[in-house]
């Protein structure tokens, strides 16, 4: 098996997510996030001559870092179609599911991908450069109440319906093309004193709507329940409240919603049976080496 370099990004928690997968002879497993293979090389090195793993990323840059190994299978691919391709492989179920929902730096860190407002660029923001509509579609094309809905549905912000009117205003003078066009809009809206956290909110909320994370989540969640065998694990690393609600909901109640079933007696009825309680953070020490881990929180269920 060749070393492949991580070009993506370090790896978040990755002790304490492989730990969770608790790996099994001839098990299959799948990561929904393959990004830089930091969390798959590790699988591989852990598990033995006979598992399988299936590793998702629909970016074309994540294939640079393929790792060349027998038991493992690159799917090109949003992880919203597990369910999909592991038919196509004649898959039935699985052992383990890993996803690491946070963005690589490798995004941020690329002028051209549009992910940052610290570089002037393209408003693109797309996981898969070869599909989809681009961030520019959104604030161009987009009504003025559903801006202000995505501002304030996945960024959380408090003044979403000025924000939506300022860009509409804005883009009837001049198409909104590049990341300085937008920030030209929207800067003036927030206060020096939080203008960096208001402003990574705005671009987290057009990163959701543009990849549709929220929906993809979903369905690759309903999908973890149905495929994975008794006593395999899923494993899930979020960053920001809207993804770890709807995963701490599925794990506790087997629905996104968190409305509990309870039986007779007044006990919950889930498929899940949590392995962390309470979630796991990042030591001191790997977000002084990490800082992208700060906001990171691990969870972990097992399959009933």
């Amino acid at each position: 098996m060749s070393e492949v370099p991580l070009t993506y990004h370090v790896p978040v928690l990755l002790d304490e997510s492989i730990d969770g997968m608790n790996l099994k002879p001839q098990g299959v497993y799948a990561d929904m996030t393959f990004g830089g293979g930091g969390h798959s090389k590790e699988i591989l090195r852990r598990g033995d001559a006979t598992i399988r793993l299936f590793s998702f990323d629909q970016d074309a840059d994540a294939e640079k870092n393929i790792v060349n190994d027998d038991r493992f299978t690159f799917v090109r691919s949003n992880f919203r179609y597990l369910y999909n391709f592991l038919r196509y492989y004649r898959i039935d179920s699985v052992d383990g599911i890993l996803a690491d929902l946070g963005v690589s730096s490798h995004h941020f860190d690329d002028s051209e991908r549009g992910f940052s407002f610290r570089f002037d660029g393209n408003l693109d923001m797309r996981m898969n450069k070869r599909a989809g509509i681009t961030a520019a579609d959104v604030v161009n094309t987009y009504s003025e109440e559903r801006l202000a809905d995505i501002f304030y549905l996945y960024g959380e912000l408090k003044n979403s319906r000025k924000l939506a009117t300022a860009i509409v205003k804005a883009r009837d003078t001049k198409t909104i093309k590049t990341i300085g066009d937008f920030l030209d809009i929207v800067k003036p809206l927030f206060g020096r004193e939080r203008e960096k956290k208001e402003l990574a909110k705005v671009f987290q909320a057009l990163r959701i709507e543009v990849n549709q994370e929220m929906e993809a989540l979903k369905e690759m969640l309903y999908t973890a329940m149905e495929v994975l065998k008794p006593g395999g694990r899923l494993v899930v690393i979020t960053y920001h409240s809207l993804e770890d609600r709807m995963v701490k909901n599925i794990m506790k109640t087997g629905n996104i919603e968190g409305k509990a079933v309870q039986d007779f007696y007044g006990n919950i009825q889930t498929p899940f049976r949590l392995i962390n309680n309470k979630v796991i953070v990042a030591s001191d020490e790997e977000v002084e080496r990490n800082p992208r881990s700060r906001s990171a929180k691990l969870r972990i269920a097992e399959k009933r």
